[in-house]
């Protein structure tokens, strides 16, 4: 579905739901994909944000346009209209916090409850501080709802492509899918592009001269009718000029 003042694309696009507690660290796994750079200041979302995150693939462009929400119950109001014709979800929880874990399961029902079967990754961010409350072996949702788990940190930029590379493959390329330099792939397509545009010119100028060649036989066979049909003629009246006129009373 297009969106509202978005650009539409002619590569795969998929609206992706990112929930999860406030605190959490949605905005910032997004913004360090959009900037590079991990905002250190936290500020609380206000109603949605959407962003578009595009990859390059050995398979062509994807896009996945972001959902980032508010997670404060105090920001709420947003309803089913959030999860409207959601293709993918990240649940994220902080690592830190225990209680955002504790929630993963209600986020979990909202998007079900709306979207149903789609594709979802549990993301626990924060992995890099000290005071982990959550530890790795106490995360067992996935495994009881058949998700994908990983283990994230926006700040030190750690897996923060697999969340993205495992939607990726489950909506639009499957386990042999995965992600290339961008520098490398525009390249790969500007090359592409010129190569295209050789072989064009190179079958018009096949088809020019094929054509031409086809107007110069199609000359020929006319000519070689047109003689066909007026030869008989020509040569009654050279015989009939023969009898009247011969060669041997001219000399």
């Amino acid at each position: 579905m297009a969106l509202p003042n978005q650009q539409t694309v002619d590569y795969p696009s998929f609206k992706l739901v990112i929930v999860g507690d406030g605190g959490t660290g949605k905005t910032a796994f997004v913004k360090r994909h959009l900037t590079g750079e991990f905002e250190k200041k936290y500020e609380p979302t206000i109603g949605v944000q959407v962003h578009q995150l595009d990859f390059f693939t050995n398979r062509g462009e994807i896009r996945f346009t972001c959902w980032d929400t508010a997670g404060q119950e105090k920001f709420g109001g947003l309803g089913d209209g959030y999860y409207i014709h959601g293709q993918c979800a990240i649940i994220m929880f902080d690592v830190a916090t225990r209680l955002t874990y504790k929630n993963v399961a209600a986020w979990h029902r909202a998007l079900c409850r709306v979207c149903g079967n789609i594709p979802i990754v549990l993301c626990g961010n924060k992995v890099d501080v000290k005071n982990r409350q959550v530890k790795a072996k106490e995360v067992t949702f996935h495994r009881k709802k058949n998700l994908q788990y990983y283990e994230i940190s926006a700040k030190s930029n750690y897996n923060l492509e697999m969340p993205f590379l495992y939607l990726a493959r489950e909506l639009a390329g499957g386990p042999s899918l995965h992600f290339v330099d961008p520098v490398l792939a525009i390249t790969r397509k500007m090359v592409s592009a010129v190569y295209t545009r050789f072989i064009i010119i190179v079958v018009y100028y096949m088809a020019t001269r094929i054509y031409d060649s086809c107007i110069l036989y199609a000359c020929v066979f006319i000519i070689y009718v047109l003689v066909g049909m007026i030869m008989p003629y020509i040569l009654i009246e050279v015989n009939i000029i023969l009898y009247y006129f011969p060669i041997d009373s001219c000399l």
